[in-house]
């Protein structure tokens, strides 16, 4: 099964130069756990990094709730973005998520463009095989160690 098939094409995104207050308000007001952050002046949704749960908690416990308006999105999120094709399988998804212990996957066309997100709950309710595949690859994560 092919990522498009089941990615969200509706994705919340954020601006780079936005507070980081900003960004989570946003992720509260959607219920969700991260945003993807696009770049300001781009006249597409050019992704440049993600703001995860981890990230807010990592930068409440520095900078704190009194400077996250000063404080821009760009200097606390996840800058380092793994992402997948609209055309690479599901199977390709789940590996990159178990091999980089994340499990959100920005999806890109060719061109760079934001097309959509694809979760490990998108892939478990879209895919229950996959649970197999899954646990198969978290268990060599931890043989490894």
């Amino acid at each position: 099964m092919l990522v498009e098939k089941i990615m969200n094409r509706h994705v919340i995104t954020v601006d780079e130069e936005s507070s980081f207050l900003e960004a989570m308000q946003v992720m509260a007001d959607n219920h969700i756990g991260c945003v993807i952050v696009v770049k300001s002046k781009a006249s597409h949704k050019k992704p440049v990094g993600m703001l995860t749960e981890r990230d807010v908690l990592v930068a409440m416990a520095s900078e704190g709730i009194k400077n996250a308006r000063k404080t821009k999105v760009k200097s606390v999120m996840t800058h380092y973005l793994i992402s997948i094709g609209p055309k690479r399988t599901v199977e390709k998804a789940v590996e990159l998520m178990a091999g980089n212990k994340i499990k959100k996957l920005p999806v890109v066309n060719d061109k760079g463009r934001l097309v959509g997100i694809i979760t490990a709950s998108d892939i478990i309710t879209a895919q229950p095989r996959a649970v197999k595949k899954i646990k198969h690859l978290l268990s060599l994560r931890f043989l490894k160690k």
